[in-house]
């Protein structure tokens, strides 16, 4: 159990599963462009640096009274909220069990109910809130470690002597800052002991670590391409270095040090800005990327900004080239299926870079989902900028268009809309993209912004779910996702295991992505060469699949998968009748001839799996497999799928 845990760490540590794969260019846009001294004569004095409402009439003036209202009633239903301690049997749940959702509830809703606290008591100026605010200040200080155990050694307990930074600890930290600025002088006048606790151990956890050896981090490799992790703490080390720091030197210096940081994530980003984490990361990754600009941005009165650079701009419109219909976006990976997007970030981004789609698209999303304001309780500062943007979102409605087709080719994502109501997305890719699945040919399908050939997507994380056990989950195996399997074999993880000869053909008549996806399978399958053509067919408003392949021998076995939440009538051979949860039919032919049909479900037993009772609004996930009969070594065979 100790060698899993370990090595569990050692992926989750978390430059992201696998992610050091990737290609870096060494673009390092902020270092070239501003050196150190640069940002020293830039920089804001810290008792100066006021980026945030701190009086009754300052908040009054820039929040809507209902959002004041609505603030000041969630702090109150927190009075009496117990921040309870965290307990070395929670500690080590991770390392007994594999659990990690006993310690984050605890953990996540003392911050959450902290801050939450923390802006009642500033808006409202009446110290109803301060002794609770004091508490989760004390309860938090006394913590040994800020972050979740799935993210230190094998040992589950925390090493007081060897302060790690994970995502949380990072988080805790800004939120702590955060607390510093909106109610320090009102701590102080309890005991002024209460804000050299905040600064000694912000220092401790996260300033020292960060300044004196950041290389000893993943998630800071100037050699491999890093994921969210990167952008998520150098937010956060930005907030709580810019609020907290009184040392101007040494605060330049960690601001300066974030910078750098991040352009190590920059540095793995593909020309054209896509995530491969997928929609529902991009909103821990290219946001907080935005996160860190506006922090910069403020910090040094516009003196330090990089909003024109053509790779921000792409990496922004990421998101929205990638929204499928509400709240459904484009699931490859552990992507989540389903997230209700913060429109007001989208909005105040496409404000910053002048990316009116990206406004437009916020501005639709504040509409749709108007208390979508940062929903995951993380990245606190992007909440508060939030709330200050309400008056500020211009009156005229929205007129967000849904883009037609995107083809990012440095992650081999195609996306795709028919005039039908035709959503597909497919993607080339390799098998060691950060939160990886092994899915190289995968294709998913929509029909009017419904879900009828899906990727199924990620089940709960627990130890298992980052260690050398995680593809003996289903829902990471190629053999749950719409791809063949070939003498009873699926796909490999690692970055020689990749689509080749990877064409995307977009026009009028078609949109349509080609790739040889043999190499992304295991050599004992036996495949020469397995060229697949994925296609929305425009005139005819049908998806086509369409395989060629060469074996080496004939096969023992030989199937088609493809996963679904609809309900299917499979009576008629040749066709598979799906109808969607509002009563649409989408028919899939294929040849009787050649194949025979047969359905399972996938487990949800188990704590990997528990999400998946409810993750499609209850309508469990289904596996239709086809099995070849004639098996030759040669062969053609396609699908066509339309509407009814």
């Amino acid at each position: 159990m100790k060698k899993l845990v370990i090595l569990t760490i050692v992926l989750f540590s978390q430059w992201g599963l696998m992610q050091g794969y990737a290609q870096v260019t060494q673009r390092n846009i902020l270092g070239n462009k501003y050196a150190l001294e640069v940002v020293k004569q830039s920089l804001i004095p810290q008792n100066q640096f006021k980026p945030y409402p701190k009086t009754v009439g300052e908040w009054k003036a820039a929040l809507p009274d209902s959002v004041i209202v609505r603030t000041i009633k969630t702090g109150e239903a927190l009075l009496d909220y117990k921040f309870e301690p965290i307990s070395a049997t929670l500690s080590l749940d991770f390392v007994r069990s594999g659990d990690r959702e006993r310690h984050s509830k605890i953990s996540f809703s003392k911050r959450n109910a902290l801050i939450d606290l923390v802006l009642a008591e500033s808006i409202e100026d009446k110290g109803r809130f301060t002794e609770a605010i004091l508490n989760g200040v004390w309860s938090i200080c006394e913590e040994s470690f800020w972050g979740v155990p799935a993210h230190i050694s094998g040992t589950g307990l925390p090493n007081v002597e060897d302060n790690i930074v994970d995502l949380f600890a990072a988080e805790t930290a800004s939120v702590l800052a955060l607390t510093d600025y909106f109610v320090g002088d009102k701590l102080d006048k309890i005991n002024k002991l209460i804000r050299k606790r905040i600064y000694h151990e912000t220092n401790q956890r996260l300033f020292i670590p960060m300044l004196k050896n950041p290389d000893r981090y993943g998630w800071m490799s100037k050699k491999n391409a890093v994921n969210n992790w990167n952008p998520w703490i150098m937010s956060n080390w930005m907030t709580a270095a810019l609020l907290l720091e009184k040392d101007e030197a040494r605060r330049a210096e960690s601001l300066h040090g974030a910078m750098l940081g991040l352009d190590l994530y920059l540095n793995g980003l593909g020309e054209d800005g896509g995530c491969d984490e997928g929609p529902s990361y991009w909103f821990a990754a290219g946001a907080c990327v935005f996160d860190c600009l506006e922090l910069l941005d403020e910090a040094t009165k516009n003196k330090v900004a990089i909003y024109n650079e053509p790779l921000i701009q792409k990496m922004a419109s990421y998101v929205y080239k990638t929204h499928i219909s509400n709240d459904y976006f484009v699931n490859f990976a552990d992507a989540d299926p389903k997230l209700k997007p913060d429109g007001i970030m989208l909005y105040r981004f496409g404000q910053k870079i002048n990316d009116p789609q990206l406004k437009q698209f916020g501005k639709w999303a504040i509409e749709k989902y108007p208390t979508a304001i940062s929903n995951n309780g993380f990245h606190r500062m992007r909440k508060i900028q939030n709330l200050l943007t309400f008056k500020n979102i211009e009156p005229a409605k929205n007129s967000y268009e849904p883009v037609r087709n995107a083809w990012f080719n440095d992650i081999q994502v195609l996306t795709t809309r028919a005039d039908n109501g035709f959503y597909m997305a497919t993607h080339g890719g390799h098998n060691a993209e950060s939160h990886n699945h092994n899915d190289v040919g995968d294709f998913l399908l929509y029909a009017n912004g419904e879900p009828v050939i899906i990727d199924a997507g990620r089940g709960n994380y627990t130890a298992r779910t980052f260690s050398s056990k995680r593809y003996e989950l289903w829902f990471t195996q190629s053999q749950y996702h719409n791809l063949p399997i070939i003498n009873g074999l699926g796909q490999i993880a690692g970055r020689s295991y990749e689509a080749t000869n990877v064409k995307s053909t977009v026009n009028d008549k078609e949109s349509s992505l080609s790739m040889n996806i043999a190499p992304s399978y295991d050599k004992a399958a036996g495949i020469a060469a397995w060229n697949r053509t994925v296609k929305l067919n425009r005139a005819k408003n049908t998806v086509e699949i369409n395989d060629d392949y060469a074996l080496n021998q004939k096969p023992n076995s030989l199937q088609q998968v493809f996963m679904t939440v609809c309900d299917i009538d499979t009576a008629t051979p040749g066709k598979v009748v799906f109808k969607t949860w509002k009563n649409q039919t989408v028919t899939l032919q294929y040849d009787p001839k050649l194949w025979s049909i047969s359905t399972d479900l996938p487990s949800t037993d188990g704590m990997e799996y528990v999400s998946f009772k409810t993750k499609w609004d209850n309508h469990p996930v289904q596996r239709i497999i086809l099995t070849n009969k004639p098996l030759a070594q040669k062969g053609k065979y396609g699908f066509t799928i339309g509407m009814n």
